[in-house]
This record gives structure tokens, C-alpha cells and sequence, in this order.
């Protein structure tokens, strides 16, 4: 049983802990917020905020999972984190269909009904979410995140903190630069510059 501590307490991290109960072989001994109105969640205590991490792994308490879905956020505390000691887990659902050949970095959370192809790599503490699909050789970057129902065909790169929105599809080889932003739904089918929003049907840039 690998015992960890989750980090944030907002509806991602709700989501994150019933796939850690799913998975079976995680102990979350608490939840870190610093949010003044933050609930406990499933049960568990908020044990406060980042000041009481250096505590937590002087106690022996080696791991932890970040649950934010916020992309900047997750990367910065991954950063802190690691600086301070932690090491950070691998959270795959029981109902997520990941290929052996496929790499999964540090950190990386893979929802239920997703799905990571052949070959392909998801870097350190990349959200891959519900239902979402990384097709064969496709490369999710650090902090970067798939969200639910979205679409990634052969080949595929996308940057560190990249958000691909809900539904979006992206065709076979695209290449989407770090920090950019794929609207709900769009339908990629050129490369998208570093730091773009881009959006619709076909995706065009909006900002």
C-alpha cells in the first residue's frame, strides 16, 4: 500500500480520489488546501496548506499526488514538491486501458475509459481525463492536460500546460505548442503555436 497525501480538494481531486480507492493500492492519509472555505473530502481531513509539507516528509510521508486541474498550478507545486522530497505516484483507474508499450511519467493521472496507444508518452503530472484517447506515438507534455472526451490521433504532440478542451479532436500529427489552449469541441488539423488559443470547426486561432 503506497501511502500519500493529495494535494487540492476542489472536484478534480474528488475525482482523483475515488480512482486512487479504485485502484486499491493507495493510502491518502489527508488533503493539502489552502483555500479558507476548502471541505474535507471523501472523509478525509484538509491537513492544511503548503506550509505543512516539509512536516509531512519529515514524518515519513514520501508521496504525493497533485489534483489540481489548474496546468500552471500543478506544475508550479510539482516543482515545490519535488524540491522538498516527494515523489509522485502514478494514478491509472482500473477501467482506463493503457498499452504496455506506452510511458507514463511521474505524477501522470489517467481517468476511467481513457486510453494511451502504443507507443505513446505522457511526461510527468499530464492529466489524461475521463474517456480521453492519446492514439499510437502520440506525446503529451509536463502539466498538460486532456480533458474529457477529447481525441488524439496518431503522432500527436502537445506541449508542457497545454489544456485540450472537452470533445476537441486533433488530426493524425499535429503539433501544439506549450501553454496553448484547444477549445471544447474544436477540430485541429494544423499545428498550433506556442502559448495560441485556438477554437471551432476547422480550429482557428481566437487569441
Amino acid at each position: 500500500m503506497v501511502r500519500l497525501v493529495l494535494v487540492g480538494a476542489g472536484g478534480h481531486a474528488r475525482v482523483v480520489l475515488e480512482l486512487l480507492r479504485a485502484a486499491g493500492w493507495f493510502e491518502v492519509v489527508g488533503v493539502i488546501d489552502a483555500r479558507p472555505d476548502a471541505a474535507p473530502i471523501g472523509g478525509l481531513p484538509i491537513l492544511g496548506g503548503e506550509e505543512v509539507l516539509p512536516r509531512l516528509r519529515a514524518e515519513g510521508i514520501a508521496q504525493a499526488l497533485i489534483a489540481i486541474g489548474d496546468n500552471v498550478a500543478r506544475d508550479r507545486l510539482g516543482t515545490r514538491l519535488a524540491a522538498l522530497g516527494f515523489s509522485f505516484p502514478v494514478a491509472v483507474h482500473p477501467a482506463a486501458l493503457v498499452a504496455p508499450s506506452a510511458r507514463l511519467g511521474a505524477g501522470v493521472v489517467v481517468m476511467a475509459r481513457a486510453v494511451v496507444g502504443t507507443d505513446a508518452t505522457v511526461e510527468d503530472l499530464a492529466i489524461i481525463n475521463t474517456g480521453a484517447i492519446l492514439e499510437h506515438d502520440g506525446r503529451v507534455g509536463r502539466a498538460a492536460h486532456l480533458a474529457p472526451g477529447s481525441i488524439l490521433a496518431g503522432g500527436v504532440r502537445i506541449g508542457a500546460r497545454t489544456l485540450v478542451g472537452v470533445g476537441a479532436a486533433l488530426c493524425p500529427g499535429v503539433a501544439i505548442g506549450a501553454d496553448a489552449v484547444v477549445g471544447a469541441g474544436a477540430a485541429v488539423v494544423a499545428d498550433v503555436p506556442q502559448g495560441a488559443r485556438v477554437g471551432g470547426v476547422p480550429a482557428r486561432r481566437i487569441s
